[in-house]
């Protein structure tokens, strides 16, 4: 199945054993006037032109599945392409930790609902502790304040972002297993003709006598990708409430669902 055939509804069946990516609202992106109806009381105006040094001022962020990637037409005909992020069953408030008694500020979000033998007993006490139902992934949010949340209360995407915010997205890139210094630095190769027997190897990695080893942090050969990374300021582009899924534009990391399932 190429990914230029897939359609919305079909992407939902290519999500079983991917881990989430994370959604958070960019702190450089401009402020909203919307009031969150489910446990936000008031929300705090911010200029847009305020320099913004730590990204707690960013608020709560939300768990995603990658679905795959598409072409989006807007209405003048611009095509844009888009990664397409679902929600499954979750982003729910598992644990509020403050200051008195974790030391700092933050929410601990669940999501993806599992089955209990899926899970550790400690996994499954805590999250008994607070009436939650069992959740495959948790993930906190370090805030400024978390008077308005609560354990068990639902984050809804649609009441966080909107089309038009900016947001940060981080997950895990796509591993690619054990690479030579060609692809994993963008290093040159040598000559392949004219007598030369060094065509894709390293070279010399270091001195000789002094210093007689090989400095820490050398660009060598070894594991390539599998790592999280984050990408900031990518833009909403669609809101679907009915299937449940945000379009982003552009790449977000995390291996594409729709090239495992490739027929």
């Amino acid at each position: 199945m190429s990914i230029a055939s897939l359609s919305l509804p079909s992407l939902g069946h290519c999500c079983q054993n991917s881990p989430p990516i994370s959604l958070k609202s960019s702190f450089l992106s401009k402020p909203t006037t919307t009031q969150f109806s489910f446990a936000f009381k008031t929300t705090q105006k911010r200029s847009f032109f305020h320099v913004v040094s730590m990204s707690m001022e960013a608020g709560v962020g939300v768990m995603g599945t990658k679905l795959g990637m598409m072409s989006y037409f807007e209405t003048d005909g611009t095509v844009v392409p888009v990664t397409v992020v679902g929600f499954r069953e979750g982003n729910i408030v598992t644990q509020v930790k403050t200051s008195a008694t974790d030391g700092y500020d933050a929410v601990q979000v669940g999501y993806r609902r599992v089955r209990d033998k899926k899970l550790t007993k400690p996994e499954l006490g805590h999250l008994e502790k607070g009436g939650v139902i069992p959740m495959r992934h948790l993930q906190e949010f370090r805030l400024q304040s978390v008077e308005a949340f609560e354990v068990g209360q639902k984050l809804a995407v649609e009441e966080i972002f909107k089309e038009g915010d900016l947001v940060d997205v981080s997950g895990t890139t796509i591993g690619k297993g054990f690479q030579g210094g060609i692809k994993r630095h963008n290093f040159k190769r040598g000559q392949m003709t004219h007598g030369s027997k060094s065509h894709r190897a390293l070279g010399s990695i270091g001195a000789g006598t002094t210093p007689g080893r090989v400095y820490k942090g050398k660009k060598m050969p070894g594991r390539m990708g599998g790592s999280k990374r984050k990408i900031r300021k990518l833009k909403i582009v669609k809101l679907d409430n009915e299937l449940r899924v945000v379009m982003i534009k552009g790449a977000v990391p995390e291996a594409d669902l729709a090239g495992r399932f490739r027929g």
